[in-house]
């Protein structure tokens, strides 16, 4: 594609940021199209800023394209074990096995309650992120910029600004759990603010690079982190403190049944808001029922291993003063501490807690990622601005973020968790409608128009149903600060099933007015 303007800037096979930018710039650039990285920049005659950005990235391999569309022939990626190992690596950190905890930690369950939970709402949670993975290589669209043919043009805005949100968020949460077992290592050394800046830089260092560069770390991430959860099982067995309770009834138990589901299904299907965005570089004729299930895969073994494991260890605290005692002062850091290292592996096992720590940042490099394509979707000026710049600045957020956070985690992992699943959840009551009913599916897009406002849906109806779904969660919600009117009769939170039922309905009573009176 070459400008009008600027025929001199962009030659066969460039991409940049945003479509628009090379109107504005007179450096010549060339982008590899099996890479998508820079491979030669001439700035001898550019004077933008931005051209000197790009002579600064094609020094380090950088990736530069941003939301536009990724065509046909640079999709040359074949692996799928890649597209699975991707969501694999982000999920066998320390963060899904603190979810796992929070089924007894934080509402009394006892295992088979949490275990229970935790598989039936991680399977209704990673459904929806394997689907819309499907999308990646049939368009070659990032899922923001896909989500236009739902939401229309301007109404996805407001999903990129929760998806920003959620981003930061989830970052957040991860680093937390690290600065905990970094914090144990050595009696407290390190303080909990150092941790958290050095998670922080680490999950820097990959996503400055890109999509491949990310893609080959979350590779091979996940091993060193499997290998010490099998360590962690093995000294747990040693330990003889497990205990499986007492399985509950009644109203109390339902409830708490609901409140921990929520939080497992919140993090399971946050990945649904940037499922596109790690398999548009995979050859458009692969098969999207391989991609399925390779990424149903890629996300469930992580999930269900990683949150057993840890109500299964949590247990270990219901019977074991040292158990408590590490997990009072410490968090998970200190119940891992208290598997791993006293009277256990001594200082292999707070070698292994520091490897532990680190592999945070595979969980957060997906999201600061997907968090500068994000920004780019909410205003055409924003996608101006190079993807690793939004990078730095979404990392200098989460980090502050997480220093307060360190000291309330449980809480606020339980509540960011739970407010996550709202919003998605009224994102795929919105999203699948469109796409198997008014749609008909895929043969229903004409993917050319993704960045024309006036070919896609207006987003009346879904801005309408966006706000019918907001309250079902208001009514739905049962949190510390907001109960909920029909959460407060179970008690137990139902908010993202709500949220799904009023945004659905909402949905298919709206849209087909819309399509009738607008036509699009």
């Amino acid at each position: 594609m070459t400008s009008e303007k600027s025929p001199s800037f962009v030659e066969k096979g460039a991409q940049l940021d945003a479509p628009t930018l090379a109107e504005s710039y007179s450096s010549k650039v060339h982008e590899d199209k099996d890479t998508g990285l820079i491979q030669e920049v001439d700035l001898t005659t550019g004077r933008s800023l931005y051209a000197r950005a790009m002579g600064l990235a094609k020094s380090f391999q950088v990736e530069v394209r941003g939301i536009e569309r990724v065509p046909e022939e640079e999709q040359t990626e074949k692996s799928l074990w890649n597209a699975g190992s991707m969501w694999f690596a982000a999920n066998m950190v320390i963060s899904t096995f603190s979810l796992g905890t929070l089924g007894i930690g934080i509402f009394g369950m006892a295992f088979w309650d949490s275990v229970l939970t935790i598989i039936f709402f991680n399977l209704i949670g990673i459904i929806p992120v394997a689907f819309f993975s499907t999308f990646g290589p049939r368009f070659g669209l990032r899922q923001m910029i896909l989500s236009r043919f739902w939401f229309g043009y301007h109404g996805v805005k407001i999903f990129a600004v929760l998806n920003i949100i959620a981003c930061v968020g989830w970052s957040a949460v991860n680093t937390v759990v690290a600065a905990q077992l970094l914090h144990t290592v050595n009696n407290g050394g390190l303080p909990p603010w150092g941790g958290i800046i050095v998670v922080s830089f680490g999950t820097v260092a990959i996503t400055f690079f890109g999509y491949k560069v990310v893609h080959i770390y979350e590779k091979w991430a996940w091993i060193p982190t499997f290998i010490i959860f099998l360590i962690i099982i093995a000294r747990f067995k040693i330990s003889g403190t497990f205990t499986f309770g007492t399985l509950q009834t009644g109203p109390i138990e339902a409830g708490n049944v609901l409140s921990f589901g929520a939080a497992v299904y919140g993090f399971a299907t946050g990945w649904a808001s940037y499922a596109c965005d790690y398999v548009v570089y995979q050859q458009k004729q692969t098969s999207r029922t391989r991609i399925f299930f390779v990424i149903l895969c890629g996300l469930g073994f992580p999930l269900l291993f990683c949150e057993i494991l840890g109500a299964a260890c949590m247990t270990g605290t219901l019977t074991s003063t040292v158990f408590a005692d590490n997990y009072d002062a410490n968090g998970i850091g200190g119940l891992v501490y208290a598997i791993l290292v006293p009277d256990s592996l001594n200082g292999f096992g707070q070698f292994c807690l520091v490897l532990m720590a680190l592999s945070t940042i595979a969980n957060n490099c997906p999201n600061m990622y997907s968090v500068a394509l994000s920004v780019q979707t909410v205003d055409r000026s924003l996608a101006k601005i190079p993807r690793i710049i939004w990078t730095l600045i979404a990392t200098g957020v989460f980090l502050a973020i997480s220093i307060p956070a360190y000291y309330k985690f449980e809480t606020f992992m339980d509540n960011f968790m739970n407010i996550i699943g709202y919003w998605l959840a009224i994102y795929e009551a919105i999203a699948l409608p469109e796409h198997f009913i008014f749609k008909r599916g895929f043969s229903g897009y004409n993917v050319d128009d993704y960045d024309n406002p006036s070919k896609l849906p207006l987003g009346l109806s879904a801005c309408f149903a966006f706000c019918c779904g907001v309250a079902g969660a208001v009514v739905g919600m049962y949190q510390v600060w907001w109960t909920g009117p029909i959460a407060a009769l179970i008690p137990g939170d139902v908010g993202f099933e709500l949220s799904f039922g009023f945004a659905f309905v909402a949905y298919m009573a709206l849209r087909p007015f819309e399509l009738k009176y607008f036509g699009r």
